[in-house]
């Protein structure tokens, strides 16, 4: 189970609390397609600080939600590894690409 929690605002957000796996991976995407297209706008911060969890599909969500303009705040060992892994694999392409 993931719960999603929408904050707008001058800093806007996502805070996701749960698993990040299975059919909440397109949850999550349709609640930021929903969100940004409803006027969020700037970065949007996903706060995973109570995320338990994520699969391979969640991850591949997130690094997306990144390239989109996500910055990703994580508190635990295991979301720090999960950003830190998005945050190498975007420093790697932009050396293959550049």
């Amino acid at each position: 189970m993931l719960r999603i929690t929408l904050q707008d605002g001058s800093h806007p957000s996502i805070r996701l609390e749960g698993k990040l796996s299975g059919p909440w991976v397109g949850e999550l995407e349709r609640t930021w397609n929903r969100f940004t297209a409803n006027g969020a706008s700037g970065t949007i911060t996903l706060d995973l600080s109570e995320v338990t969890f994520v699969d391979s599909a969640g991850k591949k969500l997130l690094s997306a939600l990144v390239e989109r303009g996500a910055e990703l705040r994580a508190a635990h060992l295991m979301t720090k590894y999960i950003v830190g892994q998005i945050v190498e694999g975007r420093r790697g392409s932009a050396k293959v690409g550049g």
